[in-house]
């Protein structure tokens, strides 16, 4: 399940913002300030954020910022939400590395469009990452060959199997269900096996823990 960290001052607005993308599958935190957000994302980094621009004591801008500079947070997809609607406004909140921009009073559908695109280019690019390294011979000092040519068999049933590929290229529970044809909640069900059975706690640990122990995905050979 996606996590979206929703940050704005307006409690109605994020409330109802909350609700409404809960509904739709989402996992949502929600702050009232930037600087609620920075340190509820050092414990855990959310899949997207979603911002508003005008808020006190730090406003979205140097959020954004902020977060940037930081090494996990700088390919986090970023949306904006802000009443601030000129062109040099959307400029600026681009120009600090927002992703999108949306001006508010803002369609619901609008913005879960824009999210859904934003998660979808991020899988795109976490599955070429691993599709590159996957490309790249990865071995020891010389003489001593590949490291983890022969991952041990995962300690999985065949339906966890099958979803720990899925997620290892960033698909998202819904997603998966859609391509192995089970719901949502059987994937989020088998998901939570899996990170039992492996002694780990979210998505990120499992595609590092596929990653440094060799688990490949399969590589299309060139054509001749």
């Amino acid at each position: 399940m996606k996590r979206i960290l929703v940050v704005d001052d307006d409690t109605t607005l994020r409330m109802a913002l909350s609700r409404y993308l809960e509904k739709r599958g989402y996992l949502v935190q929600d702050v009232d300030s930037g600087i609620q957000a920075l340190a509820l994302f050092e414990q855990d980094p959310p899949d997207l954020v979603v911002s508003d621009v005008m808020m006190p004591d730090m406003d979205g801008f140097e959020f954004c910022r902020r977060l940037r500079a930081t090494r996990s947070g700088q390919l986090v997809p970023f949306i904006f939400l802000s009443s601030k609607g000129e062109v040099e406004d959307r400029v600026q909140g681009h120009s600090m590395g927002a992703d999108d921009y949306l001006i508010k009073p803002f369609e619901p559908r609008e913005l879960l469009a824009k999210i859904e695109a934003q998660l979808e280019r991020s899988r795109r690019i976490h599955s070429e990452i691993v599709r590159l390294m996957q490309r790249t011979e990865v071995t020891a000092a010389p003489g001593e060959g590949p490291i983890n040519a022969h991952p041990s068999p995962l300690p999985l049933t065949p339906a966890e199997e099958k979803v720990f590929w899925e997620v290892i290229q960033g698909y998202t529970n819904r997603q998966i269900g859609d391509r192995l044809f089970v719901s949502p909640r059987t994937v989020q069900t088998h998901l939570s096996n899996i990170l039992s059975k492996l002694q780990l706690e979210n998505r990120s640990q499992l595609v590092r823990f596929a990653f440094e122990r060799g688990y490949k995905l399969p590589v299309d050979e060139p054509e001749t």
